[in-house]
């Protein structure tokens, strides 16, 4: 397992730097935000509420956009990510803007021999559960995280729409990929990213994690978690499937029109009032002091 991770954080290593210099309807666009705009769309401005005066922790944070953008709204922010390079930027970036945020760099899974505290808040968004391989281990992490009646947010790929063609060029609806998910991670080697297409990159190959929605509901509800809601939404955050068309609500649709397919889902997850977590171990890795975050 620690070779797929290496493999990965390589990588996105390498895609901090291409997604800072991003710019368009796919891209980062780093100066928009320094002029004070947000990454943080309408559903999950919406869904997560206010939180205003709340600790938050952000799990899977890249570098730092939506992190920074919860603290321009007042919350108490810790982003945590597994790349060197994104913890990095997201630190600069955070004491450029004079914006009040922690960052640990440490796998999602070591996390707990790296940050102490609970959180009214643990947020994850936009491409986070394909790099995890399991999932009930991370339900226990959030819950673990979470102080009693604190809740956890997600926004993410609906594993549905998964069994689209993945292809270039490819715009009719068929099933092309399994929904159920083969046992151990799938090898993608491709170049460019999401946010910039015609990057060319050195570290093509990653290693991702398929998962069913019912394997990621039940991770959180295995964990004492109380879902309170669950959604789903025919548009996405990025150009999910070829020929998608950016609207004025930020989101790519379907040219064909909604309701075909679900390509985001969000579920919101309350840890009940009366349900305490155990002391958490805290232990190092070869001697790294603890909060200053760990490889994986």
């Amino acid at each position: 397992m620690d070779s797929y991770f290496r493999t990965n954080r390589e990588m996105w290593d390498e895609l901090v730097p291409v997604h800072v210099r991003s710019r368009g309807p796919l891209g980062y666009n780093m100066e928009d935000f320094k002029r004070g705009g947000t990454a943080l769309h309408s559903v999950e401005l919406e869904e997560v509420g206010d939180v205003a005066g709340k600790d938050l922790l952000h799990l899977q944070c890249h570098f730092g956009l939506d992190t920074l953008s919860w603290a321009r709204l007042g919350a108490r922010v810790t982003g945590v990510d597994f790349s060197e390079q994104g913890v990095a930027q997201a630190r600069t970036l955070a004491a450029e803007l004079g914006i009040d945020a922690r960052f640990v760099r440490a796998n999602v899974y070591d996390l707990p021999r790296a940050l102490d505290g609970d959180f009214d808040v643990v947020f994850s968004s936009y491409g986070a559960l394909n790099w995890l391989p399991d999932l009930r281990a991370w339900g226990r992490l959030i819950a673990d995280f979470l102080r009693p009646g604190g809740f956890f947010y997600i926004i993410d790929a609906h594993p549905f729409a998964s069994v689209l063609p993945d292809e270039p060029g490819r715009t009719d609806l068929t099933f092309a990929n399994p929904y159920f998910p083969a046992p151990g991670p799938v090898r993608i080697e491709e170049d460019g990213s999401y946010a910039d297409p015609g990057a060319h990159l050195e570290h093509r190959v990653s290693y991702e994690w398929s998962h069913t929605l019912g394997g990621i509901v039940n991770a959180l509800v295995d964990s004492g978690l109380r879902i309170d809601f669950f959604h789903e939404f025919p548009f996405c955050a990025w150009e999910a499937f070829a020929g998608m068309v950016l609207r004025e609500d930020g989101y790519f649709h379907l040219p064909i029109g909604d309701g075909p397919v679900p390509f985001l889902f969000s579920v919101k997850a309350t840890k009940p009032r009366g349900q305490v977590s155990p002391p958490r171990t805290r232990r190092t890795k070869r001697g790294t002091p603890a909060g200053v975050g760990l490889d994986g």
